[in-house]
């Protein structure tokens, strides 16, 4: 599991912030791998990676991946995807699956970003965890009755078809996504985990 940081992660969801949503994922997430015998390992980064705790599956990992999680906070730097595949590329030999929390907003944020993430993906299964809009969600299924609504429809359905964007760029490369609310976190994460595991395909 691979948490981003930086500032995108700052957005605040119903008093957390995505990366606290990220943290509380990969805690329940690693408690899933670990029972099913698999091997957890966690890292954060933004400019530099950190907090890294290598895949194991021994007694005490959770507990060691808990510490890491402890106390992390978001900065205000702009995540060094460099920086990260260089480190996924010499830190990890073998073939694993890998989960990045981050957010994208839009597809020019994901271009900037993506021969980074393909690099990644050559040698890993890679899932971008990446998320929905509450508010967004709520202008779009909401019946609008003035022009201002009408208005902030049209804007969210661009935000939301930006998003949909991004999922099918992705896919292009053979980089799966979990595209979620802030709320549904866990629970998709350890879906799509279980869901890998089930097809066999890393």
């Amino acid at each position: 599991m691979l948490i981003d940081k930086g500032r995108t992660m700052k957005m605040p969801f119903k008093g957390l912030s995505l990366l606290d949503y990220s943290i509380n994922a990969t805690m329940a997430l690693s408690h899933i791998i670990l029972k099913k015998g698999d091997r957890a390992g966690m890292m954060t980064f933004s400019k530099k990676t950190e907090n890294k705790i290598a895949a194991e599956n021994k007694s005490g990992q959770l507990k060691k991946i808990s510490e890491a999680l402890y106390n992390i906070k978001t900065d205000f730097f702009e995540s060094d995807f460099n920086r990260l595949y260089q480190d996924v590329k010499y830190s990890l030999n073998q073939r694993s699956l890998i989960l990045l929390f981050t957010n994208f907003e839009t597809l020019d944020g994901l271009n900037r970003q993506l021969k980074y993430l393909r690099g990644i993906a050559k040698n890993h299964l890679l899932v971008v965890v990446f998320f929905k809009n509450s508010e967004l969600q709520t202008l779009i299924h909401k019946n609008p009755e003035s022009t201002q609504e009408i208005y902030d429809e049209i804007i969210a359905e661009k935000f939301e078809f930006e998003k949909k964007l991004i999922i099918q760029e992705l896919r292009k490369y053979g980089i799966y996504t979990v595209y979620t609310l802030p709320e549904n976190l866990n629970i998709d994460v350890i879906n799509k985990y279980l869901e890998i595991k089930a097809r066999g395909i890393l």
